[in-house]
């Protein structure tokens, strides 16, 4: 019978030594910033469990890739660049996003069935090239359904590449790969877990949804490509969930984050040879040039409310900073009149909580929408705390009956959000997230308008306090909030 070594307690002492220096070096000298309670987590781990702490943060504690540092952009310019707020267009700029555009189109889909007309659509569109980036590719009807068209679209000449996050589809990833291979679709998976786990890189996934045909179509939101967000499981409806599909630039910024994403699911250190700073400057070049939507060719005629101003506000291990969060933050400190929030999951940090809270107490009209039982019953667990809080400091949670995948923020009358970001600590401080800000009226009108009518058929929560034993389990449930 093999047995372990034994270690005396000064061996031991310095095995714990080792692994805090591990920890300091890693967060500190490659300024890793974390909140207090997931370093709290961490150093308690690697002090208390040194053996299992320690390799656990190499795989799942990292949560930056090398990256340059952030690169301010250039302010919007144009006629219609003063409808977009300022406090949001320079905090954008300054934290290296994209600057808005108008758009040649901006259509919402709330109905699985005209989701799925429009991503076929964008699919049959593709002349040249198609990119398509998703969390979950299904093993079911959807799956297949897309998957063969990407493959017809490869058949017919165009370069197809498929991006798939490997812990999302990691029980369908291969399923159709077969067909693809066959028919000249590149593929890749995204940071697998067995890759290298050396790199610390596990924990970091791909939530962003970007179909892009040509440069110049999108299609993207909150979802995935599998049967329950599109028609439903077997004896099931499918999930309330938002997508759109855009024309003009906001493509063309699409593009740019799936190039980089490409080139990260090969390795990091090849992705950021060029920045995304870098690509935003020759992208900026090429649509002054010659995008069509560009501001200064659009109709003269066109007031502002009728035009569809639009930016990514994208976040992920790739960007310096927390964009998302910060301008999340920003915006409950600014609204004046109403934040409307819908996110499947809701296990926010204490600064987006306490930024909410305050912008409730100072009478601001805030309305989150959530489903009553999510399909993940960890943060259904975890959010118990901040709902009641909320609740109590007088936010209208509304709790639906279905299940709620969409995501989507209201900002009084002058930005709403809809993308891939839950308002939770693994999106906003973990996932490579995409969410799209729109300025113009129509889509601002069109996202509250779902999200008010959608609320209406929930019930309110309660901040009635838990049993005792609720209350332990979510304290439990919360110390680990963070990687939910």
């Amino acid at each position: 019978m093999m047995s372990l070594p034994a270690l005396t307690p000064l061996e031991h002492a310095a095995f714990v030594a080792a692994g805090l220096l591990t920890y300091i070096v890693i967060t500190r000298v490659r300024r890793q910033r974390r909140h207090p309670y997931a370093a709290l987590a961490w150093v308690m781990g690697i002090a208390a469990f040194p053996y299992l702490g320690l390799p656990l943060f190499l795989v799942f504690g990292t949560r930056k890739v090398v990256r340059p540092a952030t690169q301010r952009q250039p302010m919007p310019a144009g006629p219609w660049a003063a409808m977009a707020p300022d406090w949001a267009t320079r905090l954008l700029a300054a934290l290296g996003a994209a600057g808005a555009r108008p758009q040649a189109a901006v259509r919402f889909q709330a109905e699985g069935e005209h989701a799925l007309q429009a991503v076929q659509a964008v699919i049959g569109s593709a002349r040249h090239t198609l990119d398509l980036c998703t969390y979950v590719l299904g093993d079911d009807e959807v799956g297949a359904l897309i998957a063969a068209a990407l493959a017809e679209r490869a058949r017919a000449g165009v370069r197809v590449r498929l991006l798939v996050d490997s812990i999302g589809s990691l029980k369908s990833a291969h399923s159709h790969d077969e067909l693809l291979k066959r028919a000249g679709v590149h593929t890749r998976l995204f940071m697998p877990a067995l890759g290298s786990p050396g790199r610390g890189r596990v924990n970091l996934r791909n939530h962003r949804k970007l179909l892009i045909a040509d440069g110049a179509r999108v299609w993207s939101g909150g979802r995935n490509l599998a049967n329950e967000y599109f028609i439903g499981r077997v004896g099931e409806p499918p999930w309330l969930d938002l997508s759109f599909t855009a024309e003009g630039a906001l493509a063309a910024q699409a593009q740019a984050l799936f190039d980089g994403d490409w080139r990260i699911a090969r390795g990091a250190r090849q992705a950021l040879r060029l920045g995304y700073a870098e690509r935003l400057a020759r992208l900026d070049a090429e649509l002054d040039a010659d995008t069509p939507c560009h501001a200064d060719t659009l109709p003269a005629e066109l007031l502002p409310a009728d035009v569809a101003l639009a930016q990514w506000v994208p976040s992920g291990p790739d960007f310096h900073e927390d964009i998302l969060h910060a301008l999340l933050v920003s915006a409950a400190f600014h609204a004046e009149q109403r934040l409307l929030l819908a996110t499947p999951y809701f296990v926010p940090d204490e600064g987006l909580q306490e930024a909410l809270v305050l912008a409730a107490k100072r009478g601001l009209q805030i309305t989150l929408l959530l489903p009553k039982q999510s399909n993940h019953r960890l943060a259904d667990w975890a959010r118990g705390r901040a709902v009641r809080e909320l609740v109590e400091a007088g936010v209208n949670v509304r709790l639906l009956p279905a299940m709620l995948h969409a995501k989507a923020v209201v900002v009084d009358d002058v930005l709403a959000l809809c993308g891939s970001a839950n308002l939770d600590s693994r999106s906003l401080f973990i996932n490579y997230e995409a969410m799209a800000a729109f300025y113009g009226r129509a889509q601002i009108d069109w996202l509250a308008d779902w999200i008010t009518r959608t609320a209406a058929d929930g019930e309110s929560a309660s901040d009635k306090p838990p049993s005792w034993l609720r209350d332990i389990g979510e304290g439990i449930v919360a110390t680990v909030a963070f990687q939910l």
